[in-house]
């Protein structure tokens, strides 16, 4: 177990780098299984979840190296083995190897995965559209084994635009027989990321993006060498941090239309900004209250609803966030309270009177987001804030305490 120990009240103020999205690189790694030989993956950061991943892909038989950002995988010599409850329940995306294992070698027996308890989300989704591709599926004590001698082109309409579903359709559709025309699919731009690397590695896939994605199934892919774009939830997570601190910070390597609907509620918060190519330069002064409702992309990230509770508990004014996407993403808000936030649940909506000032106090990570909020929250209380279960915030972030260390912020990670 970890801890992280801030001593708040430190302006941000510097440039701060954005990692590979961890939203991108996963499904990627996923998608690499779909053929042999050798690819190359680059801007991969240093991740929990990542490792995780590498892992599964290491234990289905793909030799992986590392060399500082980037990851080459060979996949000549995978085989659909048995994953059980020891690799999958470990994160959520484990899932992602379902679509890839199907299209290559039409057979897969998984565990049910785990991940971040916020919420229910169910596997229906992905079962159903496998069914639809014309899988034979059966789920049994605990484990999904799926089977097909050919997936088969089809028309699916999903319920919810899934994220993981949208991704996993796309994979075992590319390597179906004939046409599949995906409707109420996910729009968030890891999915973009995914479609054009699938079509690097030669499918035939468009529409990604748009809540209709065509995918003309192909007989054979390549490996090929892609570099994942920028995490756009660290990239608004480092925002909340300058606006927060009432600090001066420029936030590179940011693809800015990413980032909109974060910057246009730190905009209505009252912070100024100045976007340049693929950096944000934000200048933060008092801050007042604003509505947030999460929403699928383009709406405002369930990702970085923790954070924005956190800068919202200092704003002038009452505030209220409705979480639309998952129903059990207020742990952190009992932890908030613990620093002096005033908030209040009612059903899915959590009202925050803005308080001049936080205290800092011992406080616990309940998943990563949850964990990201307490460290800026801390990072703007007086006197000393602790962060403990801090091993959350390593499954999405890359050295966040260095990071902000080299910003001006007193922060130490040190172990339980």
């Amino acid at each position: 177990m970890e801890r992280i120990i801030i001593k708040g009240g430190n302006r941000l103020k510097g440039t701060i780098e954005v990692s590979g999205a961890k939203n991108a690189v996963l499904p990627i790694l996923g998608a690499s299984l779909l053929c042999g030989g050798e690819s190359i993956i680059y801007n991969v950061p240093r991740l929990d979840d990542v490792e995780v991943m590498v892992e599964l892909l290491t234990y289905l038989g793909a030799r992986i190296h590392r060399e500082d950002h980037h990851l080459r995988i060979n996949t000549t010599n995978v085989e659909p083995r048995e994953i059980g409850e020891n690799l999958m329940r470990r994160m959520r995306a484990s899932n992602l190897v379902l679509g890839p294992l199907l299209g290559r070698f039409g057979a897969v027996v998984i565990s049910q995965p785990g991940g971040c308890n916020i919420g229910s989300r169910p596997m229906d989704l992905h079962l159903r559209s496998m069914k639809a591709l014309g899988a034979a599926i059966d789920e049994k004590s605990g484990y999904i084994r799926a089977r097909a001698a050919r997936l088969e082109g089809a028309d699916i309409h999903l319920d919810v635009p899934s994220v993981g579903a949208t991704e996993n359709i796309l994979m075992a559709a590319s390597m179906a027989r004939g046409f599949t025309i995906l409707r109420n699919a996910a729009r968030e731009p890891e999915i973009v990321d995914l479609q054009n690397y699938l079509n690097k590695m030669g499918a035939r896939i468009s529409g990604a993006g748009t809540d209709v994605i065509r995918i003309e199934g192909v007989q054979e892919l390549k490996p090929c060498n892609h570099r994942v774009i920028p995490d756009r939830v660290e990239a608004g997570t480092h925002l909340v941090a300058a606006a927060i601190t009432g600090g001066n910070v420029t936030v590179r390597n940011v693809i800015p239309e990413h980032v909109e609907p974060v910057l246009a509620k730190l905009r209505e918060a009252g912070a100024d900004f100045e976007v340049a190519g693929d950096a944000v330069r934000i200048n933060s002064g008092p801050l007042r209250a604003v509505d947030v409702k999460t929403q699928p992309y383009p709406g405002f990230p369930t990702d970085m609803q923790p954070q924005i509770m956190a800068l919202l508990s200092l704003g002038e004014g009452t505030s209220t966030i409705t979480e639309n996407i998952f129903e059990n993403r207020f742990k952190h808000v009992s932890e908030l309270r613990r620093l002096g936030a005033d908030i209040r649940i009612e059903g899915k909506t959590a009202i925050i009177r803005g308080r001049e000032s936080l205290s800092g106090a011992s406080v616990e990570a309940s998943d990563l987001r949850a964990g990201a909020a307490l460290v800026l929250a801390g990072l703007a209380a007086d006197n000393t804030t602790v962060v403990e279960q801090a091993q959350h915030i390593d499954r999405g972030y890359e050295r966040l305490e260095e990071k902000y260390r080299i910003l001006g912020a007193d922060i130490v990670r040190v172990r339980a």
